[in-house]
């Protein structure tokens, strides 16, 4: 009888596609999504959220056809598990092509909470909006034709913008003021081509040839085609590549631990993708290839672009006149250009990267086999400082990587991993399983091996650190639906490190746990409750001892959440945070309560937070995402005692023109400065300001 309705739905949908209108995609709720898929921020797993976020945005800006999508295009979504994905495809295979979003009701093991979160990232289009039109006529009426503009400013004079004075004499060279440009012409699975300027708060906005400064920082711009012939992608100027697990190549694409313990632990095979964010690193210039034949999948790429370095001036005098010049230093790669030592280091490494993938994959996508292999040359000897944590990092001037990768579907098993090895003879390892039980349980498994002299300069394969070395562990993941209500959540990782790290001295090992408990009992209401504990050493200074001990942490956090909607137009969410951190016996607690208010009608849409934090120092910090304008992304961290409030307001000017404003401010209790350094401001207050436009061709 279930399996008649099915059928029925079916049909019923399908005859009445011609006069249902499609399902309006909902705007991106960024919020939620950080909350969900990403890892939180730490000192030594630097999660570069903006880049994760702009591989969002890109399938949110051209979203993906479900009936033209691949396997591996819809686990690069991280929302679907294997048994959705083969049944939205077996769906598909047995009834002709999705005519309506509103058919994924029909797909079985498709809840509305899948649903939901799936709609911002996918379309369907008819068979007449594919490949019937001329090339003018798809550049005229591209789906996504706009310019972007957006400027960023702090009210508060910071330290870096006043006179000199005293000893203290660097100051920042530019004005507090920050641009963004954007242009975009680009239409799903057909063409894109893009440009990004940037000038940071504290950067010149100049023109100087010889220095390379031509008015913005920084300049970003790409060139891509999608399905030419035999090629499947032909990429020029600026973009990403993604193989295997990442751990040869994985620029900007991996995601780590979160509260989705499931998708996300696997890295999907996406290839080719256009770089399009404002980040400054991580990412290839130059011209890539996909070429198909039958069944096999060849990438061939070659980047050169200039990358900000700090140079040993000794070595660099001691090398003046050999043959060979023998500048060692070390990249950089926050991309800030503000004061002189900044400037100075703009630019003043080459480095070139060359390389390509071999993948096959037989005709029903369930089994892929690959080869990866890549060579990174740089014109000065790279040399991290010398600390015994540094002993195995990379150094010198050429590294090469060469790995093997995998993926097995077998009934609702997915069978994956990657094994490479690097230049010196290190050799790095990750495996895992990701197995749908039933409708109703899924789990992970994931062993990975990272030895402590294995270096992959582009990889970002999943673990603990940021880098893939110097690290083992073996981590499960658990989903639970429990109805069609609640769903359980949760994972276990037990990690160990051979050798020293950052602010650990010597050979240590830990683990970590999530449980996460959600209801949904309604459309419009979500609550979850999430409780996260991690154990790993660090070092400890003691007084009277000449070197640091090294000792156990334990950093409990705990979050609630409450999303509801009490009128169509009305969104309201409540957030209440709590964190404690130890160590031998010192406890530093922190509290977080935030309140948010969306209200939408018509043409205009106002958010706004009022917030409330109280910590007992730095190590009890509290992580709050909060809503920003379209593109933009905001985590703030907040330590002390004090108050966070901001407004949001977006109005469509026209068809073509739409505007965004935010003003956000802090007030700090008990402080009578802000921040450090050069980003120092007198006064326990720091408001900020943006404003964005974007016009649509």
């Amino acid at each position: 009888m279930k399996r008649f309705w099915l059928v029925f739905l079916v049909l019923a949908l399908k005859q009445l596609s011609s006069w249902a209108q499609e399902v309006p995609r909902p705007a991106v709720d960024v919020e939620l999504l950080v909350q969900e898929l990403f890892a939180e921020q730490t000192d030594e797993n630097a999660v570069a959220y903006e880049d994760l976020y702009e591989t969002l945005l890109q399938y949110y800006r051209q979203p993906l056809d479900l009936n033209m999508a691949t396997r591996e295009e819809l686990r690069g979504l991280w929302l679907l598990s294997e048994a959705q994905i083969s049944a939205l495809l077996q769906h598909i295979a047995d009834n002709g092509r999705l005519l309506t979003l509103y058919e994924l009701q029909a797909v079985p093991t498709f809840d509305m909470i899948t649903i939901r979160r799936l709609l911002p990232f996918v379309t369907v289009q008819s068979l007449g909006q594919v490949g019937q039109k001329t090339w003018a006529e798809r550049l005229r009426q591209a789906e996504n034709h706009s310019l972007l503009l957006r400027y960023d400013r702090t009210v508060q004079e910071r330290k870096g913008y006043t006179p000199p004075e005293g000893r203290s004499l660097t100051r920042y060279m530019g004005s507090p003021d920050k641009y963004l440009l954007r242009y975009r012409l680009s239409q799903p699975k057909d063409f894109s081509f893009g440009i990004t300027a940037e000038k940071d708060a504290g950067e010149q906005f100049t023109w100087r040839s010889g220095q390379r400064q031509y008015g913005f920082d920084f300049y970003s711009f790409h060139a891509q085609l999608y399905d030419r012939g035999s090629f499947k992608t032909i990429a020029v100027g600026d973009y990403q590549l993604q193989f295997g697990q990442g751990l040869l190549l994985s620029s900007g694409l991996g995601v780590g631990k979160g509260s989705e313990t499931i998708t996300t632990v696997r890295r999907s095979q996406l290839g080719i993708r256009p770089h399009t964010s404002a980040m400054e690193t991580n990412f290839f210039r130059g011209m890539g290839a996909t070429h198909r034949w039958r069944r096999v999948h060849t990438t061939l790429f070659y980047s050169n672009r200039k990358v900000d370095a700090t140079v040993n001036e000794e070595v660099e005098q001691e090398a003046e006149g050999l043959s060979e010049v023998g500048l060692a230093g070390s990249i950089q790669t926050s991309g800030l250009h503000r004061t002189p030592t900044e400037l100075e280091n703009r630019q003043r490494a080459r480095e070139q990267v060359a390389g390509g993938d071999v993948t096959y994959r037989n005709p029903t996508q369930t089994l892929g086999i690959g080869l990866t292999a890549l060579v990174t040359h740089y014109n000065i000897n790279l040399q991290k400082r010398p600390e015994p944590y540094n002993q195995y990092t990379f150094s010198g001037r050429q590294n090469t990587g060469v790995g093997v990768h995998y993926s097995y579907l077998w009934q609702n098993f997915n069978f994956f991993g990657e094994t490479a090895r690097s230049d010196n003879g290190g050799v790095g390892t990750v495996n895992g399983l990701l197995a749908s039980l039933s409708e109703r349980v899924e789990m992970a498994f994931v062993y990975r091996y990272y030895a402590r002299d294995f270096q992959s300069l582009y990889g970002n394969a999943f673990g603990e650190s940021s880098r893939n070395q110097n690290e083992a562990g073996f981590y499960t993941g658990l989903k639970l639906k429990l109805s069609t209500r609640w769903q359980l959540t949760a994972f276990y990782d037990r990690f160990s490190f051979p050798w020293l790290r950052y602010r650990v001295d010597a050979p240590s090992d830990g683990q970590e746990y999530l449980l996460r408990l959600q209801f949904v009992p309604s459309k419009t209401t979500l609550l979850y409750v999430q409780f996260q504990e991690e154990r790993k050493a660090r070092n400890e200074t003691v007084e009277g001892e000449a070197l640091a001990l090294v000792s156990e942490t334990r950093a409990q956090r705990m979050l609630m959440l409450l999303d509801v909607s009490p009128l169509p137009s009305l969104r309201l969410r409540s957030r209440l945070q709590m964190s404690q951190f130890e160590q031998s016996g010192k406890v530093e607690k922190g509290y977080l309560m935030a309140q948010d208010a969306t209200w939408e009608r018509n043409k205009t849409r106002l958010s706004a937070r009022y917030s409330l934090f109280d910590t007992d120092g730095y190590d009890a910090r509290q992580y709050a995402p909060e809503q920003d304008v379209l593109f933009a992304f905001s985590i703030p961290v907040f330590t002390g005692q004090g108050t966070h409030v901001y407004f949001l307001a977006q109005q469509q000017l026209s068809r073509q023109l739409d505007m965004w404003f935010k003003l956000s401010h802090t007030h700090y209790r008990n402080q009578d400065t802000v921040s450090s350094g050069l980003e120092e401001i007198q006064g326990p207050r720091r408001t900020d300001v943006r404003l964005q436009i974007r016009y649509r061709f």
